[in-house]
């Protein structure tokens, strides 16, 4: 019998405080949208209706809110992940979910790429927080990807897995500069490609 998929997911610890949590979502807005570097705190503190000592008070710093950010956009994509598997259990159903979820968002007009890829454009030293927060979120995915390629039987999942995150990163790197239309084509493809080779393994 096969073992159910089980997605990892971080506990998100005690509920936030309204404040902070309304801070960590006013960051998570502005910097996917506008970029981290070019936002500053007293424009976060403006946006999201604090005062300066409460911004310092629940984050520090800029900085420590930035790892918040990340770790906020790692746990809900782990939770909808998650919803995902449990909602269907079988892994090929759950990669093409995926799929057309990364699709769905790159088509959307708000899209404006990986919002971990554009964080790590923005903290080039590997040893900083945040590119560390954002190295846990890609092993994390590929992880991810690999077990379940496991469970379908797929050949070298782990390899394969490494295309699968090559696709989806290319895929939505030149979703925002190029034609969504042609790279979520050519995912599809990358993707159809394992799941018909598993079908027929």
């Amino acid at each position: 019998m096969t073992s159910p998929i089980e997605i990892p997911v971080p506990d998100p610890g005690p509920p936030l405080a309204p404040a902070k949590l309304r801070i960590l979502e006013t960051a998570d807005r502005l910097f996917y949208d506008e970029g981290i570097r070019t936002v500053g705190v007293d424009r976060l503190i403006a946006a999201a209706h604090v005062t300066k000592a409460t911004f310092y008070k629940h984050y520090g710093s800029k900085e420590r809110l930035v790892v918040a950010y990340v770790e906020y956009r790692h746990r809900a994509v782990a939770e909808r992940m998650a919803e995902i598997a449990h909602e269907s259990g079988d892994p090929a159903a759950i990669l093409r979910t995926l799929r057309d979820a990364i699709v769905a968002a790159i088509e959307t007009p708000q899209f404006r790429g990986d919002a971990f890829a554009n964080a790590a454009a923005e903290f080039p030293d590997h040893d900083h927080p945040v590119r560390r927060a954002i190295e846990d979120h890609r092993d994390w995915y590929l992880g991810v990807l690999e077990d379940l390629l496991r469970r379908m039987g797929v050949p070298l999942p782990g390899d394969i897995a490494d295309d699968l995150m090559l696709a989806r990163d290319g895929a939505m790197s030149g979703g925002y500069v190029g034609d969504p239309i042609a790279v979520t084509t050519s995912l599809r493809r990358a993707f159809d490609r394992v799941l018909g080779d598993a079908a027929t393994a």
